[in-house]
């Protein structure tokens, strides 16, 4: 019997084991952890009481504080401190101050730290999104970071997998957010719960990473332990780009595929040809509707960014809605960058100041806004189109705002008109 690209990866990582099956227990060795200012200051304090004097591995131990920086109030500015501290002390290579740092899951894959065929956790739920690059990535808590920072390992229980097929060329203004927004419509936010999401089919083969990260960065918002693309001539050179320029320590990487006699858990299609843009409405990701079914909703606040919609064809896309255009009078536009790489390239290539002729703000990278931290925190009644990956109570602000999620063409065109919008209207 085959094994699907998520055993294969996991089963490689357990030495001396010879076969895994799903609901299995495994101890399995770790090619990187990742921890950010919210978490990791939790599992520097469990990692102490180990009493360790060393991390397993200084250069596969990645800390990136962007969810509060540049700080907002003291609080966040000592979240950051143990970090910097904790980098120093331990000699951690790859700590990310402000000024290069950027959202954890778009830095990663850009620097090239993140592979395929490697195992990796993070102390954040959207660890997932690294699964775009064919690698088994996923989140857990911050004492779960703590022992892989200090042993190199983490157990698991080995998922089922649901194998979730596209056929079909996606329209004009569809792309990777709205495919898995659709698919969690039908699972729900509970249909993938400890499973691992894959996705495969030649529609896949037609998208860029940054729509693929965007669709494994909310394999979690349906409940699944990960989300995984098989590896393709896409992949590689994008990893191949990341390795010229960044040069990270590790540059090997392994290529794997499901076998053909995999076993699944359950087959999904999807003929994504006929599928328009996909809105979710307050209060669950799963809340999808086509955009056109959705009516004079006022927006006061747009928000273009984040770990799933924060990278360079994100803003691209934006900014073609937004071109010679101006932002409603009676809505506010935050644009974020995720990283510092896709900072300089949108200044570069006009984006920029697209966004501000429009009448929008152009922010440093940072993950402000998307968990209520700062930079566009809602008030009460308030109503946001965001490209982010959560909509749930209170999430972006005041527990009675209200948050839709979109792709970034959507939120452009939503900002434009001053109403949910698809992208012809304007």
């Amino acid at each position: 019997m085959g094994h699907t690209i998520t055993e294969k990866i996991i089963l490689s990582h357990v030495p001396g084991l010879k076969e895994i099956s799903p609901g299995d227990f495994v101890k399995a060795k770790i090619d990187l952890c990742l921890g950010n200012d919210i978490t990791s200051p939790i599992a520097i304090k469990e990692f102490r009481e180990l009493g360790k004097k060393k991390v397993f591995n200084q250069k596969r131990v990645v800390l990136v504080p962007d969810h509060f920086l540049p700080a907002k109030d003291m609080k966040s500015a000592n979240q950051a401190k143990i970090l910097k501290d904790f980098a120093e002390e331990f000699g951690i290579s790859n700590y990310f101050e402000l000024g290069e740092m950027g959202v954890e899951h778009a830095l990663l894959p850009e620097r090239g730290l993140i592979m395929p065929g490697d195992l990796m956790i993070g102390a954040d739920s959207h660890t997932c999104t690294h699964g775009a690059l064919g690698s088994f990535a996923t989140g857990m808590g911050s004492t779960d970071l703590a022992y892989a920072m200090a042993f190199g390992e983490c157990w698991l229980k080995v998922p089922e997998t649901i194998q979730i097929r596209f056929t079909g060329k996606p329209k004009k203004w569809v792309g990777g957010k709205d495919l898995i927004l659709q698919v969690i419509r039908d699972l729900g936010v509970s249909g993938a719960l400890y499973k691992s999401l894959e996705f495969t089919g030649d529609t896949i083969e037609m998208l860029s990473m940054d729509d693929r990260m965007s669709m494994c960065n909310m394999a979690i918002e349906a409940g699944a332990k990960n989300g995984i693309i098989a590896p393709d001539k896409v992949t590689e050179k994008y990893v191949k780009a990341a390795i010229r320029k960044y040069k990270p320590a590790r540059k090997t990487y392994t290529m794997v595929k499901s076998d053909k006699d995999a076993v699944y858990s359950d087959v999904r299609e999807y003929n994504v040809s006929k599928l328009e843009p996909v809105v979710a409405t307050p209060h669950l990701p799963s809340n999808g509707k086509p955009v056109s079914e959705i009516k004079d909703v006022k927006v006061d606040q747009v928000v273009i960014g984040s770990c799933t919609n924060g990278r360079i064809s994100d803003l691209k896309q934006a900014a073609a809605v937004l071109k010679n255009k101006k932002v409603n009078p009676n809505t506010r536009l935050v644009v974020i960058p995720a990283t510092q790489a896709i900072y300089l390239e949108a200044v570069k290539e006009g984006y920029a100041e697209i966004f501000v002729r429009a009448g929008g703000t152009f922010c440093t990278p940072s993950c402000g806004p998307c968990l209520g931290g700062h930079m566009g925190i809602l008030h009460e009644g308030e109503v946001a189109v965001a490209t982010t990956n959560r909509n749930f109570v209170g999430r972006m602000g005041h527990p009675k705002s209200f948050v839709y999620l979109s792709n970034p063409a959507v939120a452009a065109a939503s900002a434009v008109r001053g109403i949910i919008s698809h992208p012809s209207e304007v």
